[in-house]
């Protein structure tokens, strides 16, 4: 078990400043974990414009204090983002952020990050090494083609409804115990 806060980050090698200015993250849960994801705590700053492309990376936010207006480079669709509110980033989908007031959020990354990450000038952090040296970190496809606009989440109830219903179908097996992602791991590190 690791027992760990931001407060004891500050001003460690965990404790990340962008060379841009804009934000700084404390990155409480890394790849030497060896847990499979990265958590972070950011703080973008206001009146700061941050563009990001997570080539390499599946990225959840969940903003826990300030306001920002988030853009889908995508989809072309804009967002306001307030606590409480969550985006995925599950399509490696190009976005800025353009703060109002000083955003707060908690970041989940997967693969990990290894901990002094900053965005190269194409907005992407570079592709984490594998945890675990026998299964290689997958390069993930971006997709083919943006989702339709008409289709987002963050449109009116009525989208639900234009949704045609898979038909449902049994697993063949399911696995009779819990499956170790990484085997060979070895002792954590602190």
């Amino acid at each position: 078990m690791i027992v760990r806060s931001f407060d004891e980050l500050e001003n460690t090698e965990r404790h990340v400043k962008a060379a841009s200015g804009t934000w700084e993250s404390k990155r409480i849960v890394l790849a030497r974990e060896r847990v499979g994801f990265s958590l972070h705590e950011t703080v973008l700053y206001a009146g700061t414009e941050t563009s990001m492309w997570y080539a390499h990376h599946v990225e959840a936010v969940v903003c826990t204090e300030g306001e920002a207006e988030l853009t889908d480079h995508e989809t072309g669709l804009t967002h306001t983002i307030v606590p409480g509110t969550m985006y995925l980033l599950d399509g490696h989908e190009r976005h800025t952020l353009k703060v109002k007031r000083d955003f707060r959020c908690l970041c989940v990354f997967n693969p990990p990050v290894t901990g002094r990450e900053d965005h190269d000038e194409n907005g992407v952090y570079p592709c984490s090494p594998s945890p675990n040296p026998s299964r290689p970190t997958p390069t993930p496809t971006p997709r083919a083609t943006p989702p339709d606009p008409a289709h987002s989440p963050h449109k009116t109830h009525q989208t639900h409804q234009t949704h045609e219903r898979k038909a449902h179908r049994p697993m063949a097996s399911a696995p009779t115990r819990p499956v170790d992602l990484y085997p060979t791991r070895g002792p954590r590190e602190s």
